[in-house]
């Protein structure tokens, strides 16, 4: 099997819809906003919603979505929305498309994960072709990124952290990923965090690949007396030891607090590709325009596609956290009818 990058055809994206019993409480109409407008753009890309709401939301969310909108209501139980997460991976088979689940236990049992950690098997297996494949080891969807040719990246404060798996090595980690993602190499990279992050260095905060092979990576170059300058430069550094040839495009780093004075982990590395489109969060920051030119540059065949992602990052995340993309022909065949006939409940 081979976990396929991002940029290969999709024929879904999933999202889990946030309410009141989930963290975004204290902002729930305007992140709920910042959800219909990212539904509308993912349909406006042509590419169909698979969004998990919770019974009771159900009527409203179908209220406040377009008739035309093409989304596929899952009823389904969760504790938040991070859907990155804990949703399915992909796997390229001679059997099909895979899905693949680990475990996730709320980023080294830091909130409660249970329903969470529930999602695939109860809800999202039911959509797809292949039976689901569980592997019973801590891992994160975002703490992996992987190239076209196999090569994953991700970080060693993440990995190590003992609360996912504790004593499990550097070479444990390699063999995991070539025998359940066909790895044909694993770095896991020592430098590079955001303060704020729950997550202990997400690498879909950090760097991100290109299918021309180069490295778009989250630095503070434009802020040189930061605090996190010296390990994002250490960051740069250990990628273009790692990657000779690739070019390297930096974002610039931008500075928000919260209302009580926490520094926000907002990172602009943390779009989501979908079918030659680049959806880049934005903060309403100086940095926004340059950022987005920088993406320009890097996918000079994707349109570019600026998301307003101020209310996520007041939980610490952003976009590409939120989202989790179903390339195609992984979901059964009937589905790819129902998801185009406006919004369909499934059960």
């Amino acid at each position: 099997m081979r976990l396929l990058p991002e940029w290969a055809p999709q024929e879904a994206i999933i999202l889990a819809w946030p309410d009141a019993n989930t963290d975004w409480k204290d902002w729930l109409n305007e992140v709920q906003t910042t959800y219909l407008d990212i539904i509308r753009a993912i349909n406006q890309n042509d590419t169909p919603v698979i969004l998990l709401v919770k019974a009771e939301e159900i009527e409203e969310v179908t209220s406040r979505l377009p008739a035309t909108a093409r989304v596929l209501l899952v009823k389904s139980d969760y504790n938040d929305t991070w859907v990155r997460d804990y949703g399915f991976l992909t796997c390229q088979s001679d059997k099909g498309n895979v899905p693949v689940s680990f475990t996730f236990n709320g980023w080294g049992n830091k909130f409660d994960a249970n329903r969470d950690n529930n999602m695939n098997a109860a809800y999202l297996s039911r959509l797809c072709s292949n039976p689901l494949v569980a592997v019973d080891t801590v891992v994160e969807g975002g703490a992996l990124e992987i190239d076209a040719g196999g090569c994953l990246l991700s970080t060693r404060m993440c990995l190590e952290n003992p609360e996912r798996n504790a004593e499990f090595s550097s070479e444990q980690y390699s063999a995991l990923f070539e025998k359940y993602l066909g790895a044909t190499q694993t770095h896991i990279l020592n430098n590079g965090h955001l303060e704020g992050d729950d997550t202990d260095g997400h690498i879909d905060t950090l760097v991100r690949f290109t299918p021309h092979g180069d490295l778009v990576i989250q630095t503070a170059f434009n802020v040189p007396e930061d605090p996190h300058y010296r390990g994002l430069e250490a960051l740069k550094q250990e990628c273009a030891e790692l990657f000779p040839t690739a070019q390297i495009l930096e974002l610039a780093l931008p500075s928000i607090y919260n209302a009580n004075g926490e520094r926000l982990p907002a990172s602009y590395a943390n779009y989501l590709i979908s079918n030659n489109c680049i959806f880049a969060p934005i903060y309403g920051e100086k940095e926004d325009e340059q950022n987005i030119e920088c993406l320009e540059h890097a996918y000079p065949e994707f349109d570019v596609i600026a998301i307003d992602c101020r209310y996520l990052v007041e939980q610490f995340g952003s976009l590409h956290c939120i989202s989790m993309q179903v390339p195609t022909n992984t979901l059964k065949q009937e589905l790819r009818g129902i998801m185009s006939e406006g919004v369909t409940l499934y059960e």
